[in-house]
């Protein structure tokens, strides 16, 4: 077998991965940090012989991660493309900072991440693909560090979701309460004081950390979900969150289930997940 040939058959067996439906990388500009970020928008099956528009949802990666990891890492090939095809929406997974939290930082004009996601990605996505705009057919999602972003945001910008979840989520960035080596713990730490400088970790909880927003969730009337494996590292901050929910009156679906801070858990997850989206996502 010749080099052109052989070339020519792994392109094909590269189209064939997404045969189910389309994934397109995008470059998007961020006015507020001066440089373009990438994203993955996958589109369901038939999206482009249809004229039709379709609700949203916004997978956020974790720390030290990609925009691409969730269409890389998942233990089941092909995940988003189903997910996108089983409930005809729109799967956005955006990459940011490898330790930026989705913060915007009081200090730093490179970490503006907040802004980056609610005013930048969502309208140039709005703009690019035919998208329900209301908040009312958009939901965000995100494992580890993006299950942070993903709360954070959300109780932060209930005109912009109707629904999230947080997939083994950093539901306090108090690293007091990770279950980890001290270096660890420290490294976070001291990167959390460079975004934020001194800021309070015990209570009253600090607005840059996802148990201080719970008054927000209140009243903001966000859907949520909360998973998380009885062996992850931050199984005792999701347990903190969700006690503070439930003292709140917070209506919420709380998951604990075997499983660690793997791939193969947010796997699994994933469609637990998007299946409680839909039970809020409208479609017109």
């Amino acid at each position: 077998m010749n080099r052109i040939t052989l070339v020519l058959l792994l392109l094909l067996a590269q189209s064939l991965v997404y045969a189910q439906g389309q994934t397109d990388t995008v470059l998007v500009f961020s006015k507020a940090m001066q440089k373009n970020l990438k994203a993955a928008v996958t589109t369901p099956e038939g999206y482009q012989e249809q004229n039709k528009k379709y609700p949203v949802l916004y997978l956020l990666h974790g720390g030290s991660g990609a925009f691409d990891d969730w269409h890389r890492k998942v233990t089941e090939p092909n995940l988003l493309a189903k997910m996108a095809n089983a409930y005809d929406l729109i799967i956005v997974t955006p990459g940011v900072g490898p330790s930026s939290y989705y913060f915007d930082s009081p200090l730093l004009d490179s970490v503006q991440y907040a802004t980056y996601m609610t005013d930048e990605l969502i309208p140039f996505v709005d703009q690019h693909y035919r998208t329900l705009s209301q908040r009312e057919s958009r939901a965000i999602a995100g494992l580890s560090m993006g299950g942070h972003g993903a709360i954070t945001l959300s109780a932060k910008n209930p005109h912009l979701f109707i629904a999230a979840g947080s997939m083994s989520g950093v539901m306090n960035i108090d690293t007091r309460m990770w279950e980890v080596g001290e270096e660890l713990k420290n490294l976070r730490k001291e990167g959390q004081k460079a975004m934020l400088g001194d800021i309070t970790y015990d209570p009253p909880f600090s607005k840059y950390t996802a148990v201080g927003l719970v008054e927000e969730m209140k009243t903001n009337q966000i859907a949520l979900i909360l998973d998380c494996g009885v062996d992850d590292f931050l199984i005792s901050t999701n347990r903190q969150m969700h006690k503070l929910l439930l003292e709140a009156n917070v209506d919420h679906e709380y998951i604990e289930r075997p499983g660690a801070h793997t791939w193969d858990y947010w796997t699994r997850a994933l469609p637990v997940q998007i299946a409680f989206f839909d039970s809020y996502l409208k479609r017109n």
